[in-house]
């Protein structure tokens, strides 16, 4: 099953470790920063089209940050 809180953690570590500010991601997938900084406080989770952006950006695995890997064990 899919544990929410677990993607939540992964995605914000993602943010938080990329050198990009929250300034520049939100422009890049085309949110406002406050949208980022809820994304980085666990508030709020992206749409799928917006998660897919996010991982572009950020140059991430969206299988990673779904962990999809402790999915496959099971």
């Amino acid at each position: 099953m899919i544990n929410l809180e677990k993607i939540k953690i992964e995605l914000q570590n993602a943010i938080k470790n990329s050198p990009k500010t929250q300034v520049e991601i939100a422009k890049k997938i085309g949110v406002k920063q406050q949208t980022v900084a809820q994304y980085l406080s666990g508030r709020a989770m992206p749409a799928l089209d917006t998660f897919a952006n996010l991982c572009a950006v950020l140059d991430l695995d969206a299988n990673e940050i779904l962990c999809v890997a402790d999915y496959k064990h099971n």
